[in-house]
């Protein structure tokens, strides 16, 4: 049976999701399974302007691709049965993989994980927030840094079979303002490998070509102009920078 086309082939609902904080539904494209958001679900917020969200979630995939590190499973505009909006391949991850998790403050793994923060829980028992060492979570943390991520929750990172990280929900990206708000502060400090950097530059350099053709119709130009001076910045500094500004350090809820 031939691939249906995912733009103009019948898109059918099949579940929803209900714990998003925007309208999310699972759906079907013949049989390939997608996860559609439409534009007329999402939520007012006060920083970024209404009607965005979808263009910015497309857009995440689009720097994804320059990157060249499948960290943002294929994402793109059309018509659905609720209007436009933005649909995305479906990940099935691996239920037995975690990429970030709460452990107890005295049963942190001393060698693969990172500690970002230390605090109570509900019970007030003593808790950290601890993630995963792994070149595939770095990757993601470099992305976030260029995307300006506000909202990388730990439910946020799906934990492939194959030992590969997606990322997930980037509506909250591309903000003109210092807006960096993540889980993945374990690397503070360090430098950015070889294969970061070069990362960064293929985002940069495509900013004068082909990308910055494709994001001009997601993107305001102030927020391509400051997408591309992070780089530059990132760049300049080579290593992972620590938190700054007003902006909290990470969203909440952490998952």
């Amino acid at each position: 049976m031939p691939a249906p086309d995912l733009v103009t082939a019948e898109l059918t609902l099949t579940g929803r999701i209900t714990t998003a904080s925007n309208a999310t539904f699972l759906g079907s494209i013949g049989n390939v399974a997608v996860v559609y958001k439409p534009m007329a679900g999402e939520s007012p917020l006060w920083d970024f302007p209404h009607g965005t969200l979808a263009h910015r979630e497309v857009a995440a995939y689009l720097v994804s691709q320059v990157f060249g590190w499948d960290v943002v499973p294929r994402t793109w505009l059309r018509d659905g049965p609720l209007g436009k909006g933005m649909v995305q391949l479906w990940q099935e991850s691996d239920p037995d993989q975690s990429a970030v998790d709460l452990v107890a403050a005295d049963d942190v793994p001393e060698t693969g994980w990172k500690q970002v923060l230390e605090g109570q829980d509900e019970n007030g028992r003593m808790v950290a927030l601890v993630h995963e060492d792994s070149p595939a979570l770095r990757r993601m943390a470099v992305f976030d840094m260029v995307v300006n991520n506000a909202d990388r929750k730990g439910n946020h990172i799906l934990a492939m079979t194959n030992g590969h990280r997606h990322g997930v929900d980037h509506g909250l990206t591309f903000h003109r303002d210092h807006k960096l708000r993540t889980v993945l502060w374990g690397w503070m400090g360090d430098d950015l490998t070889a294969e970061e950097r070069d990362g960064v530059d293929r985002v940069s350099e495509g900013l004068h070509g082909g990308l910055g053709r494709n994001l001009a119709g997601l993107l305001s130009a102030e927020e391509i102009a400051s997408l591309a001076a992070r780089c530059a910045r990132l760049r300049l500094a080579g290593r992972f920078p620590a938190p700054s500004g007003e902006t909290p350090a990470v969203p909440w809820p952490l998952f």
